[in-house]
Parts: C-alpha cells; structure tokens; sequence
C-alpha cells in the first residue's frame, strides 16, 4: 500500500505528482538564500548571461507540463491493466524496481541521441534547442524550459517510450516521474551542495551539466539525466574539475584529454 491508496488514483498521482513536485523542488531551490561560496556561476553572470526573464521561463515549463499531463493521461487510458474490478494488480517490489532502472536507462537512450542531433541538426538547434540554452547559467526553475517542440519530442515522447518499453503500471511510473524532475532539478540548480546524494552517486550531475552549457561544452556532455554512459561510449564525454574562484563560488573548469 502506498500513501495515497484510498485519496486518489494511482493515475491521478501519476499525472499531477510530478508537477507538484517539480514545483516545489524548484522553489525549494528559488528560496535558499544566495549560497555564493557553493554556486557554480555569480549572481551577476547569471543576471549578464541569461537571455530570457523569469517570467518567461515559468510559463514556458507550465505550457510543457500541460503537454505531459494530457499524454500521461492518454497513456493511462490505453495501457490500464485493471481486471475486471477494476483494480490493478501491482508487480512486486523487485519487479518495479527493475522496470524504474530499465526505464532509466531507456529514457538516457532517447535524450542522449535527440538531444545530441538537436545539436548537430543546425536549423533544429537554432530554431528549437537554442531555446534551453538562453539559460547560460542554469537555474533550478529553468530545468524544463524548453521549445514546446522539444519539450515535447525530448522530454515527453522520451518518458512515454520508457514507461511502455518498461511495462510500469500507473503506480510505479508515478515514483520513477517524481524521481526523474527531482534529478532533472538538481542538474540544472547550479550549486554544488556538500553532501548532496546526487553528487555522490552519480556523474552526470550539476556540475556535469553545466559544462554542457558553456560555450566550450556544448558538443559535450548531452547525457540526461540519470548517467554519462552514451557520452563516454560515443566520446563526448568532457570532464571537468571543480576548482574554487578568488572570488568566491566554484567553476566546472574543462580538462581536455
């Protein structure tokens, strides 16, 4: 039994729970006093950077959540393995955890390829992907702020195809959701925070997205969100170092191999 068993429906909770915890993720972040010693980038070099307002930004996440809202519904609809009293018959534990590691690594599969074309490609990368990266300096807000057509292909068709590759049920795609906008989230809050889990468990993090978005890093590290397999396969992995600014803060600073 889950939390929410007897308030509202697994597909509800699949459809609404990760914009609610996009959103309060993100705020948490908005909300934290300005940490200088911990940010990757100053304050003044996001404010001289950034290309597009705060305003802005919100309500280009909120029109691409609307798109993920109507096909997780859409998807709920055709794939629900209710018998016939209608209650679904939930895998277990083991299972659902393979079908969350499986749809990880699936949903890396497809933003690895579609965002590295989105770069390659010149006219999608002007006309669409260009679009995220006016967001020089990230921020934890702006971590699905996209073109509605990437936002859509990238992002949203990217999910769907891991939630029916990996066979999860409503229940299951809800908790690997809310899982992936925290670590999509985090990756795009440009600080480095002592003792953060996603730091210590995974190398595909802040600082390795950030390098992304410098101008020397964008033809690297377009792994999201979860691993750098494909980047280190396919040899656009860029490493980087962390090292204190006299000012104050921390720089990813590339290292060329």
């Amino acid at each position: 039994m889950v939390f929410w068993e007897g308030y509202v429906s697994d597909e509800v909770m699949g459809i609404f729970a990760p914009i609610v915890i996009y959103w309060l993720y993100a705020g948490f972040y908005q909300l934290l006093p300005p940490l200088d010693e911990y940010r990757l980038h100053t304050r003044k070099e996001e404010e001289e950077k950034n290309l597009v307002p705060l305003s802005k930004v919100v309500k280009g996440v909120l029109l691409q959540q609307l798109v993920q809202a109507v096909v997780a519904h859409a998807l709920f609809l055709l794939t629900s393995p209710a018998d016939e009293t209608g209650i679904t018959i939930q895998p277990s534990i083991p299972i659902q955890i393979m079908q969350i590691i499986i749809g990880m690594f699936v949903m890396d599969t497809w933003q690895y390829f579609a965002h590295r074309y989105m770069h390659q490609n010149k006219f999608l990368y002007r006309h669409v992907h260009s679009q995220h990266h006016k967001l020089v300096v990230t921020y934890a807000i702006g971590a699905l702020y996209n073109h509605p057509i990437e936002g859509l292909l990238l992002d949203t068709v990217g999910g769907a195809i891991a939630f029916l590759v990996s066979g999860m049920t409503a229940r299951t795609s809800a908790i690997f959701f809310c899982f992936a906008v925290v670590k999509t989230v985090d990756d795009h809050c440009g600080l480095w925070l002592p003792g953060n889990i996603f730091h210590i468990f995974f190398q595909n993090n802040t600082a390795y997205h950030d390098v992304h978005h410098q101008l020397p890093g964008t033809k690297y590290n377009y792994s999201q969100p979860f691993f750098s397999i494909w980047d280190k396969i396919l040899g656009t992995h860029m490493p980087y170092t962390l090292v204190k600014r006299p000012e104050g803060g921390l720089e990813a600073r590339l290292v060329k191999d």
